[in-house]
């Protein structure tokens, strides 16, 4: 498992993205729509941020995972929020609430996970 990225909602998406890019140093790096949300993905280096439209302003951190359906087991005892489901890109994620309600993604990437080991 690793840091796939760093989701921030923000009220004003294209004032979000002109910050940090001006002021922060980051570089765009796609945009999105994804189930209705528009996106934007930032880089600083290794690092991701996720820039997306929205009125309620929360957060969640996103790790990557080579086998979701090897990752869910582990979660029993935390509050499913929703999914597992795939997206558009083929990505597969599942978000839950963790130990002190904070929103935790984990998102696969690739697209046969059968095949690892």
């Amino acid at each position: 498992m690793k840091l796939h990225h760093y989701g921030l909602e923000v009220s004003n998406l294209e004032d979000s993205v002109n910050f940090y890019k001006n002021h922060v140093g980051f570089e765009e790096e796609k945009r999105l729509v994804l189930m209705g949300e528009e996106m934007v993905f930032l880089t600083l280096g290794d690092f991701r941020l996720e820039l997306i439209a929205s009125h309620t302003l929360s957060a969640h951190i996103c790790f990557e995972v080579s086998n979701l359906d090897r990752i869910l087991p582990m979660l029993t005892g935390l509050r499913k929020v929703e999914g597992p489901y795939q997206l558009d890109n083929g990505w597969q994620t599942v978000f839950y609430e963790g130990p002190s309600k904070e929103l935790l993604e984990f998102l696969q990437t690739t697209k046969n996970p059968k095949s690892e080991n």
